[in-house]
């Protein structure tokens, strides 16, 4: 299951005379879920370790600190996106890509959801391809369409309680990836064309993550060579 901000909320009015919205977020919640409990079991192991290890055993599992636990953030707890009136914000776990809706060219969804926003290709990876959704939203939709003519609406409801929905989506019977991607694509329609949405694509890394990871890893292998 996954997760969104669900409906926007209204601002103060923007300089042009239209509202200002809060941004939509998407980000996977089971994957924030796995990341907790990692990070959690990882702490247990690697305390245990420090207090009751012998030799250079507390010195390796600290030094191992960093080297788990900053990917394990990275992939799990930091991949979110971020959809705004003026820009899309797509944080990765070793990237932030933000994108100003103008230059966004397109979002798709096939084993995984894309990015196409100057001239290149970025995967987005808080919003994870789930085809096993996906083929629940196609059986749930087959019995809906068989039984709509008994019981209308039967469709619609089995497919809400089967699948995420997300807010806004023109489609709330697809796969919750689906959705979010069809919400995105909309968005950067609508949203192009706004003064505040021109400008180039900005890539910039996560350092705080990298480096600390860098530290830890030339440091466990320091002490284990030692």
């Amino acid at each position: 299951m996954t997760e969104s901000d669900g409906k926007p909320h209204q601002g103060p009015a923007a300089p042009g005379g239209e509202p200002e919205y809060a941004d939509r977020v998407y980000r996977s919640v089971p994957g924030v879920i796995s990341g907790v409990l990692l990070l959690a079991v990882a702490a247990w192991l690697i305390g245990d370790a420090v207090v009751t290890g012998t030799g250079k055993t507390p010195y390796v599992a600290l030094a191992a600190v960093p080297v788990f636990a900053f990917p394990v953030i990275a992939y799990t707890l930091r991949p979110a996106v971020f959809a705004g009136s003026d820009r899309l914000v797509v944080r990765n776990p070793w990237r932030t890509i933000t994108a100003p809706w103008a230059s966004v060219a397109a979002l798709r969804a096939g084993y995984s959801v894309e990015l196409l926003a100057g001239e290149k290709k970025y995967q987005v990876w808080a919003v994870p391809v789930s085809l096993r959704q996906r083929k629940r939203a196609t059986r749930a939709r087959s019995r809906g369409n068989a039984e709509h003519a008994s019981r209308t609406g039967l469709g619609l409801g089995l497919a809400g309680r089967t699948n995420p929905v997300v807010q806004g989506a023109p489609d709330p019977t697809r796969a919750w990836s689906d959705q979010v991607t069809d919400v995105l694509q909309e968005m950067a329609e609508r949203n192009g064309t706004r003064p505040g949405a021109a400008g180039p694509v900005v890539v910039r890394w996560c350092w705080w993550v990298i480096a600390p990871a860098l530290v830890g890893l030339v440091a466990l292998i320091t002490v284990i060579a030692v």
